[in-house]
């Protein structure tokens, strides 16, 4: 039988600015238990690390002069022999990555186990403030500024004709951010056939919000057009206080002894926004507490490209990012790029990420961890190049850059499908390196151990390029002014993309079994079907696989035999540079099987 405890603990506010604690703790079985349950934070505005963050001066504050908000906080860790290491997925969209579902009930509902086994706590805290309405996502409750009004900006396209649309980000079919209502029932909605194509404004009559969040279009949204809404909204939440969320949980988990998640250590973890996030965090002085302690030890930030995000600002929008048609033009790929100080040519102003944790000496251990999608389609050329995209930059030795090769930002299913993308797609997964990574960074930390060296692609080796193939033009930050919205776009920072081989293959970065005894190209694009609109353009986040011919197989190996020792001797090499961990050895390898199965046996 399954135990539930109701846990309430009152936080020492010497300490940390974690008021209080609620939690329920249930078992999963014999291994594993779980705590569900709430934060209670209460922050000092006046305090200097408290002072970046947006409008919490107009934020209304309690008997003692602070402002206060809670957040979900949700726990699986242990029951025995932890590793005192506190493990925060920061949360993509309320959700989290290593779990086959948002709520489990048992630990086979744990989908990666690969942490838990190691021992850590690890542990999901709410700082996105609209995060759409289902159960088991975790959230913020952020306090709003009371009064305030000002214009918020929706753009989106549609791969199929629709009537309604809301006014909050959707991303895969989903609402990744509810947005802000309408305050009032006007506004302006426009139309343009390409990202910096002239806005064509859609008369009024023919346009009106349903309600706060849904905008009607006569004759409905279609696709191949980028629609864009403007309007007013009121009450900002102080999107802000998710960053000082993360920061004080972390901080209360180090430094309090009686914390419900007590530990020495603690690292983050955030893919794709949430890895945008970790970036941020860093670039704001968020990794100094309120008594400017350090607060992650180390950090992955993955798939995050060379982006931070609508984190900290008035009407920010957390959900949003920076695709290839929609969204554009937010607050997400900004100078500074890199982490040490460069020069940006439109302000001429020089700085780097961690400008903040350095002076605060409080700079953590860092991994980038990003695949061929970021350098095609989120400006990751720009963490270690110039801003110009003239040289390569120097990286700190206390950061590694690791580009792992023919992956795409999420990865496609196996067999491999086509789904909304002229190619099908690209099936290769990141989690077997990021496991052995996830291992380097901990003995980083924990006993000094130096990591692999970093692996990705160079100007002055020939492995870093310009793109001069299909697609012909990969994704370029935007040089924007942010004084109006619409921002204006000033121009762009050049990007450059991995080089590849003759048989398609990228010749740089963490080279998987796949790309080194290949049976296909594996990219980190696709052009969209024609039937989703804009068919020259690149797809949201997926990769190809391009097939080789039977013959063309046929003729790099002799049978299967023959490719299955060269996998296994590929997969070997990785394990001894330690990007794999040897007990993933025997699926990687059952995995090559069916591989060689579809190449030569699949209808083409």
């Amino acid at each position: 039988m399954r135990r539930a405890l109701l846990i309430f603990l009152v936080a020492t506010p010497l300490l940390a600015r974690v008021d209080h604690v609620d939690v329920i703790r249930t078992d999963l079985g014999p291994h594993f238990e779980k705590l569900v349950g709430k934060v209670y934070f209460a922050v000092d505005p006046k305090n200097l690390h408290n002072t970046i963050i947006a409008d919490l001066d107009k934020a209304p504050r309690n008997a003692a002069g602070a402002v206060e908000f809670s957040a979900d906080l949700y726990v699986i860790r242990p029951k025995s022999n932890r590793n005192d290491t506190l493990f925060v997925e920061i949360s993509n969209r309320g959700g989290k990555a290593f779990l086959a579902n948002l709520d489990p009930a048992t630990e086979a509902d744990i989908r990666d186990r690969f942490l838990f086994d190691r021992g850590y706590t690890v542990a999901w805290i709410g700082w996105q403030f609209d995060v759409r309405p289902e159960p088991n996502r975790v959230r913020l409750y952020a306090p709003v500024a009371p009064g305030i009004t000002g214009k918020v900006r929706s753009d989106f396209v549609v791969s199929k004709k629709v009537e309604v649309h809301t006014v909050g980000h959707v991303i895969g079919g989903a609402i990744g951010g509810t947005g802000y209502p309408a305050a009032t029932m006007e506004g302006t909605l426009t139309e343009r056939d390409a990202p910096t194509a002239r806005r064509l404004t859609i008369p009024r009559g023919h346009w009106w919000f349903t309600s706060p969040t849904e905008v009607h279009l006569d004759g409905g949204f279609v696709p191949g057009k980028i629609y864009e809404v403007i309007y007013t909204a009121k009450d900002p939440a102080i999107v802000g206080c998710g960053l000082a969320a993360v920061r004080d949980f972390v901080a209360y988990s180090k430094y309090d002894p009686k914390a419900v998640t007590a530990s020495k250590r603690a690292y983050g973890f955030g893919i794709s926004q949430s890895g945008r996030l970790l970036r941020h965090f860093i670039y704001e002085g968020f990794n100094a507490d309120e008594q400017g302690r350090q607060v992650f030890d180390a950090i992955d930030a993955h798939v995050a490209g060379a982006g931070r995000g609508n984190f900290n600002h008035r009407f920010a929008q957390p959900s949003r990012d920076a695709q290839p048609l929609s969204p554009l033009f937010y607050r997400v790929d900004l100078f500074p790029f890199a982490d040490l100080p460069t020069t940006d040519p439109l302000s001429g102003r020089s700085e780097g990420l961690l400008d903040r944790a350095v002076a605060e000496k409080v700079v953590p251990k860092i991994f980038y961890t990003n695949t061929s999608y970021e350098y095609w389609s989120r400006g990751e050329s720009l963490c270690h190049t110039t801003p110009d995209g003239a040289r390569d930059m120097q990286i700190p030795d206390t950061s590694r850059i690791y580009f792992l090769a023919g992956i795409a930002h999420v990865p496609g299913p196996f067999p491999p499908q086509k789904r909304e993308g002229q190619n099908l797609d690209n099936p290769s997964n990141y989690w077997t390196p990021l496991h052995a990574l996830f291992d380097a960074l901990d003995a980083w930390v924990r006993n000094g151990t130096e990591p692999p060296p970093s692996q990705y692609p160079h100007i002055s080796d020939g492995t870093l390029v310009r793109s001069i193939k299909s697609p012909a033009t990969q994704y370029e930050p935007y040089k924007l002014d942010l004084t109006t919205e619409p921002p204006k776009v000033l121009g762009t920072y050049p990007t450059l993309v991995p080089q590849v081989g003759a048989d398609g293959n990228e010749i740089s970065g963490i080279r998987g079994p796949r790309v080194t005894v290949p049976l296909a190209a594996y990219t980190g694009w696709n052009l969209r079907d024609p039937s989703v609109g804009f068919p020259e353009a690149r797809q949201s986040f997926t990769g190809s696989y391009i097939p080789f011919a039977k013959s063309r197989i046929l003729e790099l190996y002799r049978d299967e035999a023959e490719y299955l020792g060269r996998y296994t001797e590929a997969a070997m090499k990785l394990i001894d540079d330690r990007f794999f961990v040897p007990e993933e050895l025997n699926a990687t390898l059952r995995q090559a099987e069916r591989d060689w199965q579809y190449a030569l046996e699949a209808e083409r």
